[in-house]
């Protein structure tokens, strides 16, 4: 009985004392945040950013499709394997030479039909010509033989008789002029005819003669001695076996590899302050190991899509190369490149440190006083996490990383959300 009465106090005091402490934090918020401090410092910054691209030889010689004289596509029916070694004279490209040949039967075809159309009209004609001049003979003897025993005598024949007469010579005459001007005109139709066929068997033979220059070139041999590569289009993609080409198109190349370069494709977001002559490094995905020194070439004046139906949009960037690795270099080779775009000492911040309102930048700095003020200031170069103050800060000056005029729930994150836009990766 002792033992639960002594239980009994000892609960009723741990309970008072337990009251007594939720009393005395009653009022009592959670225990204070300071705003983190950056302590300004002048730092040498770079920007860099990193590209992919491939390699390609400076020189190299096209292989394209042989220009035609009006001939359609050429269908591709056989290529070397790309990237191997072909000497001078091999046949690196044949073409399917089933449409020219259909070409040239149908050519064949129309001058054989148009050469017996002209014999044969050859034929008619001269018979035509040969039948009016008959006619034309035989009006003309019977003109001079109406004349010669035209009855004109007035004693002896009646007027009916004289005037018959009359109008015979006149229908002899006719006649005869009427074979004259038919037979012209069966020689000039016949002419006629013969022009308009022989337009034909002249189309005809151009038809044939155009297709016997393409199937002459319905092979694409090397002029010299080298690597065969096929031609990339914007996708990557290269001409394959059934592809339809026209004249004039690039299917391959074969390089020069004695002096190559990188052609690299930087993302649009990055390509802020690119330009001529900026350093390089390259890398060959196969050789990891290896760092190649180089130098921007040529920079294209506009962005544009690598992939079709893909907005993202890219520069080109020519990087040339200090130097040629003949051996461990070929064209096509997958390469990772960085360039330097900025390098600068500067009073130099993290970019959470920055705020934005109304289109000014700002930072809060601790005053002597130990309280937090807004400070303006202007930025200059920048990487994702870094920025370059050019004014308004000194160094050794103190920033908060936050906004100190926030509840720490909500201030962490607000200046770096705010002042994201515009940077750059290293």
């Amino acid at each position: 009985m002792r033992i639960l009465r002594a239980l009994l106090v000892l609960g009723l005091l741990a309970g008072a004392a337990g009251g007594a402490v939720m009393y005395l934090r009653r009022d009592r918020g959670p225990a204070p945040n300071p705003t983190p401090i950056y302590v300004v410092a002048s730092e040498n910054l770079i920007r860099r950013v990193t590209a992919e691209g491939n390699l390609r030889a400076v020189k190299a010689t096209p292989l394209t499709v042989p220009q035609g004289q009006g001939w359609s596509g050429m269908k591709v029916a056989w290529l070397a394997v790309d990237g191997s070694h072909v000497a001078k004279g091999d046949v690196v490209v044949r073409f399917d030479p089933s449409e020219q040949q259909k070409q040239l039967r149908e050519g064949q075809a129309d001058l054989d039909s148009a050469s017996a159309r002209m014999s044969s009209e050859a034929i008619q004609g001269r018979a035509a010509v040969d039948g009016r001049d008959s006619a034309a003979v035989l009006a003309a003897r019977e003109l001079e033989q109406t004349r010669k025993f035209q009855q004109k005598d007035q004693e002896i024949y009646s007027r009916n008789q004289i005037i018959e007469a009359e109008i015979d010579t006149t229908l002899a005459d006719a006649k005869k002029a009427h074979a004259e001007q038919t037979k012209k005109i069966e020689r000039d139709l016949s002419h006629s005819k013969v022009a308009v066929i022989s337009v034909e068997a002249q189309r005809a033979k151009l038809t044939i003669k155009n297709a016997k220059t393409a199937l002459e070139s319905m092979e694409i041999r090397a002029p010299h001695d080298g690597l065969f590569v096929l031609q990339r289009d914007g996708r990557g993609d290269v001409a394959k076996v059934g592809d339809q080409m026209w004249p004039g198109n690039t299917v391959a190349e074969i390089p020069l590899l004695e002096t190559m370069e990188a052609e690299i494709f930087v993302l649009e977001v990055d390509g802020s302050g690119l330009q001529k002559d900026q350093a390089a490094e390259v890398v060959i995905e196969s050789r990891p190991d290896t760092i190649y020194k180089g130098k921007v070439r040529l920079v294209d004046k506009l962005a544009k899509p690598r992939v079709r139906n893909v907005p993202i949009q890219y520069f080109a960037v020519v990087v040339e190369l200090a130097a040629t690795d003949v051996v461990a270099m070929k064209p096509g080779q997958r390469v990772q490149a960085r360039l330097l775009l900025d390098q600068a000492q500067a009073i130099v911040v993290p970019r959470q440190a920055i705020f934005q309102k109304d289109g000014k930048s700002s930072v809060f700095k601790k005053t002597a006083k130990g309280v937090f003020e807004s400070v303006p200031v202007e930025l200059g170069v920048s990487t994702a996490g870094r920025v370059a103050v050019t004014t308004g800060l000194a160094i050794g000056d103190q920033i908060a990383l936050r906004d100190p005029t926030r509840a720490s729930d909500d201030a962490f994150g607000s200046g770096s959300a705010e002042a994201a836009a515009g940077g750059k990766q290293p």
